[in-house]
């Protein structure tokens, strides 16, 4: 079974929707980190979020979550924008949705939630939200 940082990928979902000019994860992967210490948190691993953040871009991208902004809307080959499929996911693990909890529990309970199928599949029945 597959198990996601739902709290770094809608970190990352986040800048994707605010339309970073350049997307970098690891610095976001920093920002993140430092936002749960802050909390009180033990943060993870420095190094090792930042290669899961690098990692995670590459899968949302491959899987369809997000894309390459088009040049005729600022698109300089470094920037994405969510696909309505990265929309959903970010409407469903979104932490400022009361009761997002729920969805993630129902996603942890995947084989592979992010993988095409199945996060489709999911995503559609409306007891998730």
């Amino acid at each position: 079974m597959t198990t996601y940082n739902w709290d770094l990928i809608e970190r990352l979902l986040h800048e994707v929707q605010n339309g970073a000019s350049s997307f970098t994860p690891r610095p976001y992967a920093e920002q993140y980190a430092a936002e749960k210490a802050s909390e009180g948190e033990q943060p993870e691993n420095l190094d090792h979020l930042k290669a899961v953040a690098g990692e995670y871009e590459k899968l949302l991208l491959a899987r369809g979550y997000i894309e390459p902004r088009p040049e005729d809307q600022g698109g300089s080959g470094s920037n994405y924008i969510l696909t309505p499929r990265g929309s959903s996911l970010l409407s469903l693990i979104d932490s400022s949705i009361p009761g997002n909890d729920h969805p993630r529990q129902v996603l942890d309970e995947q084989q592979d939630a992010l993988d095409e199928v199945t996060f489709d599949k999911v995503a559609s029945k409306p007891q998730i939200a």
